[in-house]
């Protein structure tokens, strides 16, 4: 063996062996939850706790005095608080109003973006209305229909009317331009949503329903839509409670009239606790909506996994 061969394998020998070390099992199971751990930490900051002061400041009188224990008597006043009950009646009424008319507008749209070339190169406008600000489209509505006039100005010169329209005196019309704002603003995010749960569906199962003959109105009703249950039951929940919080129009269009007949659950829970000062009782108030929302979200969303399972 020559030299240069020894002096080769000396260095090979003498050359340091990198070992790589495996993480340990208990390492790679919390990795994912450590990386999550931020996020999780800031909402709860921004959601939980919020949540819990409102639920132990419910079980006070608390004005800007010390706070006073007085148990259940927050609840007990709102149980005989007509107000109360009438702004939940409001927000229950205009809420599946509003969100019935977005679910049948925002199905019928992605129905034909999905289908209809011409209707599918135009989906992106149905997106605009989404992009303006809440208080932008109030403001929009409240003149369109309140202060400008504009749509009963154009009603007298097609000349339907003779003069103006009172929509702030009647409950229904002044209702019906919160809710033709909310459809308006907020249908385009189903739209989104039931555009991508048509576009994720198998194909397979369309063509074979083709091949038998089917119309396209027919495999929607009877093939994509009992698929999409469980899609559309999230979205409407998402929906659900953010309709539950109704504040923006509210506050800018009718300012919860004529006669509390406009006036939603937030609404009053605003009024309560930043016009009268009374904050165990507005809490208290937001305690109880939360509690009918998560029960009413979980029968929602569990009767309608059942059904698309079955």
């Amino acid at each position: 063996m020559s030299t240069t061969n020894l002096s080769a394998t000396g260095a090979a020998q003498s050359a340091p062996v990198r070992t790589y070390r495996r993480r340990s099992k208990r390492l790679k199971k919390w990795f994912p939850y450590l990386l999550v751990a931020p996020a999780v930490i800031y909402l709860m900051m921004i959601t939980l706790y919020p949540g819990i002061y409102a639920i132990v400041q419910s079980f006070y009188a608390v004005k800007f005095g010390p706070w006073q224990p007085i148990g259940f008597g927050n609840y007990e006043r709102l149980w005989g608080d007509y107000q109360f009950w009438g702004a939940l009646w409001n927000t229950f009424v205009m809420g599946s109003i509003a969100l019935t008319l977005q679910c049948v507008i925002a199905l019928a749209l992605a129905f034909y973006a999905y289908r209809d070339p011409w209707v599918k190169g135009w989906r992106i406008i149905f997106l605009v209305p989404m992009l303006f600000m809440p208080s932008a489209v109030a403001f929009i509505y409240k003149l369109f229909f309140l202060d400008a006039r504009v749509f009963a100005d154009l009603l007298i010169r097609i000349g339907l009317i003779d003069g103006n329209i009172a929509f702030q005196s009647s409950i229904w019309m002044s209702r019906s331009i919160l809710i033709l704002a909310d459809v308006w603003q907020w249908t385009p995010f189903l739209f989104i949503i039931f555009v991508a749960a048509l576009q994720g569906q198998d194909e397979e199962v369309e063509e074979a329903a083709r091949l038998d003959g089917a119309s396209w109105w027919s495999i929607f009703w009877n093939i994509s839509l009992p698929m999409m249950k469980p899609v559309i039951a999230v979205a409407l929940i998402l929906r659900g409670i953010d309709i539950t919080t109704m504040f923006t129009n509210v506050f800018i269009i009718t300012k919860g009239g004529p006669a509390f007949g406009t006036e939603t659950i937030s609404y009053f829970i605003y009024r309560t606790g930043f016009k009268f000062f009374d904050f165990g009782y507005a809490s208290s108030a937001s305690v109880i909506m939360l509690i009918l929302t998560i029960i009413i979200a979980q029968l929602v969303v569990k009767r309608a996994f059942v059904s698309a399972k079955e």
